[in-house]
């Protein structure tokens, strides 16, 4: 065999193994304590801990970060000195992350979640759901993606009629539903959808509300959530 030939076969490999390394480093930064972005609006990455600062990036939601540090503006506004990955860092206004291991972080990010609408809420919501795994507050956010997530069903079951207004009228029609696009976004917050071949509407799956009767069936939201599963039932 002709070593020359599997010079080319490794060398992919371990190209593609290092920068699925990098990947996962830069989903994870080290060197601090970890965080994740919840408000973009306040996302601004700033080469200084100032309004004023030149920006680095604007950070996405759902982003994760490395605290380091922390120092406040004389107009009161609070910076973190974080690290999104290996190479790039900056400061941070406090509001745009939240961590699990900051206390009140839960709260306040529980009343981001209330002031949020749509699918806003619904990846709001999601993130509390994993990364605040042991707050007190997760019947009261399953409750409300549960929520969140019936009311975008009504508008996904609108756009799609809408927009498969031509497609062919056969037994293999709702398989257009299910496989439409609209519904992507949703399935990558793991939120699931159940389609009504007679109504030609979609309903939330009620995953979160199982899970809600199955981890806190003696909380005060297990009442709302029997009654709603009853009701995507019916």
């Amino acid at each position: 065999m002709n070593p020359h030939k599997l010079t080319i076969p490794l060398t992919l490999f371990l190209i593609v193994g290092f920068l699925s390394m990098e990947i996962c480093v830069a989903k994870t930064p080290s060197g601090g304590r970890l965080a994740v972005v919840v408000d973009e609006r306040l996302a601004a990455l700033r080469e200084t801990p100032d309004l004023h600062g030149r920006l680095v990036r604007r950070l996405g939601r759902g982003r994760m970060v490395a605290i380091r540090g922390s120092r406040t503006t004389g107009d009161g506004v609070v910076f973190l000195l974080v690290n999104v990955t290996s190479r790039t860092h900056g400061w941070i206004q406090r509001e745009a992350v939240v961590s699990a291991a900051r206390a009140g972080d839960d709260e306040r990010l529980l009343d981001l979640i209330k002031a949020s609408e749509g699918f806003d809420r619904i990846v709001r919501a999601r993130i509390f759901l994993d990364n605040f795994v042991r707050s007190p507050l997760r019947p009261q956010v399953l409750l409300l993606l549960s929520d969140a997530a019936e009311e975008q069903a009504a508008k996904l079951s609108r756009d799609a009629a809408q927009r498969l207004r031509d497609v062919p009228n056969d037994a293999l029609r709702f398989s257009y539903y299910l496989n439409y696009t609209g519904l992507d976004r949703y399935n990558r917050q793991r939120v699931g959808f159940v389609f009504d071949r007679t109504t030609k509407r979609f309903h939330y799956n009620g995953a979160a509300l199982r899970e809600l009767l199955r981890r806190f069936p003696y909380s005060p939201e297990a009442l709302a959530a029997r009654k709603r599963l009853a009701q995507l039932k019916n």
